[in-house]
């Protein structure tokens, strides 16, 4: 089924027609082996598996073909779209040698945008806050020429909001604004991946390259595998720390791996990955690497950590208290807690 449960440091998934390279890639760069075949729809449910980069394992899902209408709910597609939505980052694999690729890629954000994913954009920096009495409040930071107050009034007026504190702190579009009301939106980064490009020519190749959030990539020729591996990397954004004991040296061997989009990639995040003790007991940490201006470096856990950094969590003291198995009494130690009960109650006159 689509039922899979998360694993590894990060998740990918794979979304694309019909026949345009989906597990091939997946049999290609993971373990797994994904059933190819000449005739569509060969994948008819989720397929995982486990891509290994940088010390990293990066979850790779790869979904059944995507055909238009899917957002209505043809050949399963709000099923696949569903799963896109717990991804950190979407592959949307292209067939370049087709002539259709452009086309592919308008249907697919069209069908991704109307199940309510955001490609490749980051939230709109607006304060909403419903109340209960006081009417609408609309205060603007900055100029916003794309949307006005009465458009604001009219969209609230439309999802029957009366009350509400709401603030632009930059320009957006009515949509935008339609968004941070609903609040069920997930912006995902997306790669644009072209497929099969053995069959084209080089100057379609280099039209591909100049467009932004785009790779080539041919499966057949085993061509681009380097830079696309980069490219994953790059789009999810990991950070990798190494933990080091005092007097000792780090850890090298297996990393703490913490990502934007999850926890964080704070001290507090590492700490918490560790063990959630760690928080309530942390007092500093010693930080050494590229997130610190020397090294080693007293910090918070508010500090953000950068890739390939060492930490070094220093706890509070923890005084041993003294243990009372008779509920801290001064009974004798063959007495019982029923017997020191009846000594402690009155006496019934």
């Amino acid at each position: 089924g689509f039922e899979v449960s998360k694993s590894g440091d990060a998740r990918v998934a794979l979304i694309g027609f019909p026949s345009v390279g989906k597990s091939t890639i997946l049999s290609e760069f993971t373990s797994t082996k994904s059933e190819a075949a000449a005739y569509e729809f060969t994948t008819l449910t989720c397929i995982p598996g486990v891509l290994t980069h940088r010390g990293c394992k990066i979850q790779m899902l790869d979904l059944p073909g995507i055909i238009e209408g899917a957002s209505q709910g043809k050949g399963r597609g709000r099923q696949v779209i569903a799963v896109a939505k717990s991804a950190d980052m979407v592959l949307m694999v292209l067939d370049a040698a087709s002539g259709k690729s452009e086309r592919q890629k308008q249907l697919l954000e069209h069908e991704l945008e109307v199940c309510g994913l955001r490609l490749n954009k980051q939230p709109p920096n607006i304060s909403f806050k419903r109340k209960a009495t006081g009417g609408l409040s609309v205060n603007f930071m900055c100029k916003a020429p794309s949307i006005t107050e009465k458009d604001i009034n009219d969209v609230c007026r439309e999802y029957k909001i009366h009350n509400a504190d709401i603030l632009i702190r930059e320009d957006l579009t009515v949509d935008d604004f339609c968004d941070v009301i609903e609040g069920n939106r997930h912006y995902v980064k997306c790669l644009y991946v072209y497929n099969k490009v053995d069959h084209t020519s080089l100057e379609e190749v280099e039209r591909i390259c100049l467009q932004p959030h785009c790779t080539v990539l041919s499966t057949y020729m085993k061509l681009n595998y380097d830079v696309f591996l980069d490219k994953i990397w790059e789009y999810l954004d990991l950070v990798r720390v190494y933990t080091k004991k005092r007097g000792q040296p780090p850890d090298l061997s297996d990393p703490l791996v913490l990502t934007h989009g999850r926890h964080g990639t704070t001290v507090e995040a590492a700490c918490r990955q560790l063990h959630k003790s760690l928080v309530e007991n942390h007092d500093y940490s010693f930080v050494w690497g590229q997130s610190v201006k020397h090294s080693p470096q007293r910090c918070g856990l508010g500090h953000a950590l950068a890739d390939e950094d060492v930490i070094q969590i220093m706890v509070h003291k923890v005084q041993k208290k003294e243990v009372d198995p008779f509920n801290k009494s001064t009974a004798a130690p063959t007495q019982s807690r029923q017997q020191v009960k009846k000594a402690k109650a009155k006496l019934k006159t």
